[in-house]
Formats: C-alpha cells, sequence, structure tokens
C-alpha cells in the first residue's frame, strides 16, 4: 500500500476547527480517490461515497433544494443502508465533483450548517467544456487543494527507503558533506528508475509488484490514451483538435535547444491566438506545468516573470518518457543520456520542483545566457542547473562573476554528482533536489 503525503494533509483539514468542505483537485490517476476513501474509513464511523462519473443519476439529488435535511433525506432514500448521517462522524465523498456543479453549490449549504465533513474531488475543475453549465461556486465556504502524482520522496518509500535516510540526507545538504557510497549508488539508481516510471500511483504498484518495463509502458500509454480521450469528450468542439495537437507537440518542444513553447511546433503558422486557449485547458487539467521566463533573475520573482513567455512540462515525468519511442526506458535506466538530457532531466527537475508546490522559472537571453531554473531557497535568488551527467555550466559562472549586474545569492548544480562545493556554487546529486524546500 503506497503511502501519500495527501494522508497528512487530511488529517489537518479534519483536526482544524471549523473546517470546511475540502476540494481535492489534480489529474486523472493520481490517487485521490483512493486516498480519500481510505482516509474515510480510518478516520469516520461513516462514508458515503458518491461518484458522478460512474453513475449520472447522482446529479439528480442536487437538482432541486440544497437544504442539508432535504439532501440528506434523498440520499438516504437513494442508497439506503449504504448511507448513514451522524452528526460529526460522517464525510460525504463527491467524486469527481465537476460532474455536477450543483453538488459544489451545495458545499456552502454543509459548511453552514457544519454537521458533516464534505470531501469533494475533481480532475477537470476549471477546464473549459465544464463552464457551460451554470452553476455557483462556494467562494470562502471550501478549502481547495492540490493532489500530484506521487513525488520523489513517496517513491523512495514504495522503494523501501526509510524516511530515516531523508534525515541522514539532510544532514549532508545542511553540512556539505558527500553521502556514503553505498547509499549513493542505490539513489541513483531510484532516481533513474523514478524518470521512466514517474508517479502515477498504479504504475508505481505494477512496478513494485513486477518489475516488467513493458507492463508499465503499456499503463503509461493507456493513461495518455485517456488524457486525449477526455479532450475530446469535455472540451468543445472546436478546440478538440487544437488540445490535442497542442498535447502532443510537447516532446518536440522540450527537444529544442530553447525550450520556450513556439506554437509554430504545434503546427506550421500556428499562433497564440489560435492555440493558447487549447495550452490553457491541459493546464487546467494538471496534465501540464508552466515555467515563465524571468526579464532578471533577481527577487521578487513573480515581480520579473515574462507572462508569454514560458516553458512546458509535464507534470508526470513517466508519462513524458512513455510519450517516446520505445527504446527510451532502457536508454535512461542504462545511463545512456546522450540525447535525452535536455527533455528528460529537465522535465524531471520540473517535476520535482512543481510536486514540491513550488512555481517554475527560468532565466533566457537572447545573448546566450540560460539557466534551467531559478527559485528562492533560504532567502535568496538561487540558480539552479540540471546536468544529466556532469557538465559545466558557463551561464552561471557568468552571471556570478558580475554581483553589480546580477543579485543572486548563488548557484545549485544538480547532476550525476556528490555533495560538494566550489565558490559560491553548490554541486549535489540529483536526486537531493527533493530537499529544496526551504523558501
Amino acid at each position: 500500500m503506497l503511502k501519500r503525503k495527501i494522508e497528512t494533509l487530511l488529517k489537518e483539514w479534519k483536526n482544524a476547527p471549523g473546517h470546511k468542505p475540502l476540494i481535492l483537485k489534480g489529474c486523472r490517476q493520481c490517487g485521490k480517490t483512493f486516498s480519500v476513501r481510505r482516509f474515510a474509513r480510518e478516520h469516520y464511523a461513516h462514508e458515503v461515497y458518491l461518484n458522478f462519473y460512474e453513475n449520472r443519476d447522482y446529479a439528480s439529488v442536487f437538482s432541486g433544494s440544497l437544504e442539508v435535511d432535504h439532501l440528506t433525506m434523498l440520499l438516504t432514500a437513494l442508497l439506503g443502508s449504504k448511507a448513514v448521517f451522524e452528526p460529526g462522524k460522517t464525510v460525504l465523498i463527491l467524486d469527481e465533483i465537476q460532474e455536477c456543479p450543483e453538488a459544489r453549490t451545495a458545499l456552502k449549504f454543509f459548511a453552514l450548517d457544519g454537521r458533516y465533513d464534505v470531501i469533494g474531488t475533481g480532475s477537470l475543475l476549471g477546464v473549459k467544456g465544464y463552464g457551460n453549465r451554470p452553476a455557483s461556486i462556494p467562494v470562502g465556504y471550501e478549502q481547495i487543494e492540490e493532489m500530484y502524482p506521487l513525488d520523489f520522496e513517496e517513491f523512495l518509500w514504495a522503494n523501501g527507503v526509510d524516511e530515516s535516510v531523508t534525515g541522514y540526507l539532510r544532514e549532508c545538504l545542511t553540512r556539505e558533506i558527500p553521502v556514503a557510497d553505498a547509499l549513493h549508488a542505490r539513489l541513483r539508481q531510484l532516481l533513474l528508475q523514478y524518470a521512466v516510471v514517474g508517479g502515477m500511483p498504479a504504475v508505481v504498484q505494477t512496478f513494485l509488484d513486477t518489475h516488467q518495463m513493458n507492463d508499465v509502458l503499456r499503463l503509461q500509454r493507456g493513461i495518455l490514451s485517456d488524457y486525449e480521450d477526455d479532450m475530446i469528450k469535455y472540451a468543445d468542439d472546436r478546440d478538440k483538435p487544437l488540445i490535442r495537437e497542442c498535447f502532443r507537440s510537447i516532446p518536440r518542444q522540450l527537444s529544442k535547444e530553447n525550450k520556450k513553447f513556439q506554437y509554430s511546433l504545434v503546427k506550421k503558422g500556428a499562433s497564440s491566438s489560435k492555440f493558447a486557449g487549447s495550452l490553457q485547458w491541459i493546464e487546467d487539467a494538471g496534465i501540464i506545468r508552466r515555467c515563465y521566463n524571468l526579464t532578471l533573475p533577481e527577487l521578487p520573482l513573480d515581480w520579473n516573470a515574462v507572462q508569454d513567455a514560458f516553458k512546458v512540462y509535464m507534470t508526470d515525468g513517466g508519462l513524458l518518457t512513455a510519450m517516446l519511442e520505445d527504446g527510451t526506458q532502457y536508454d535512461v535506466l542504462q545511463g545512456n543520456l546522450y540525447g535525452y538530457k535536455g527533455a528528460l532531466f529537465e522535465n524531471l527537475a520540473a517535476d520535482i520542483l512543481a510536486k514540491m508546490g513550488r512555481r517554475l522559472y527560468y532565466y533566457h537571453k537572447d545573448s546566450g545566457l540560460e539557466i534551467d531554473f531559478v527559485m528562492r531557497y533560504a532567502g535568496q535568488c538561487i540558480l539552479l542547473e540540471v546536468k544529466a551527467s556532469t557538465g559545466n555550466a558557463k551561464s552561471v559562472k557568468t552571471i556570478l562573476n558580475h554581483p553589480e549586474k546580477y543579485h543572486v545569492g548563488g548557484a545549485i548544480k544538480l547532476g550525476d554528482y556528490n555533495v560538494g562545493r566550489e565558490g559560491r556554487v553548490l554541486t549535489l546529486p540529483f536526486y537531493m533536489a527533493f530537499l529544496l524546500t526551504g523558501y
């Protein structure tokens, strides 16, 4: 059974006095339903579960009065013994709540009533296509949290790496001392496995159970196919082919030296006016993350971000690997990284950073200066360079050598290194990226 960090958040939510109904959003198949239902079984006497995607009839319950006693009356009549409402001991789970906008409106009434806890989950909340149906969003009466596929630390737990190892790695980071050779080798191996497996729970579990990469790839490509099916099913008719073309262009976008998203790579002659909405649809579905270019690599990063100049990364790095041709998994697992380092390992870094809740930024100038990522860390602006193996970082040196122009605190290089330092540049093994949490 996979251990997920969302369990801690759910406990904190339940224990908070006067907590509001919770909305848990995230891309399809990232584990929302499993985690919420397991939490319900462990922390409530009664779970009332509605899945609006599987059973469209449930929406009729919310078609009239949204007063809580009226809703509970209808639910007990509809579900019988499966619906027990006991104040303080019942949680109502509204799965795929985007399929029933009126159920989300009802969260306000449950919040004001306060007798029962409510958790809604949604994979496509806010994407264009659902907005055509009228509903009132209960602003101020719900708590919204985002859930991701397994992050790298959760992947380590799944592979039997004890949490005490994280403590040891933090000590190595703080003291800037090398990781012990045996553990270093093991974590390097697990990082390459994470690069191809990713964090989709069903994929990770299959990998743990069988270690058959053909089974892993089959599941990943099934998820990608499901994503495209969603694009066909839920998007506006005029947007459907545009969304798929945007989605399928992502590997091509990342293969370019200058990885700024270019609409011309989606389709010859394409423009932002035609495809910007399609890209937004994919982002709203939780499938991708944007990384914004900065006018200057200095704090505050949001202030310096250029909203129409960005890279696009897949939320789950394993799915990006699955979008490439057969044999890619073998190359990565064997460490044969030539030709892949730009696409896969920058995406891997974006995967790790985004799942920590970080917004993503980079720095690129026409003069040739380019920094893979820029972030706030320990109160300073830090340059972050990603190397699939090892390598020089000329742009980092240029920026650090001009402190009168660039106000940065230092740089971190992630790659096939152990922990070390050279002046203002800290080198870290790639697998330690998940420890860079301090803002």
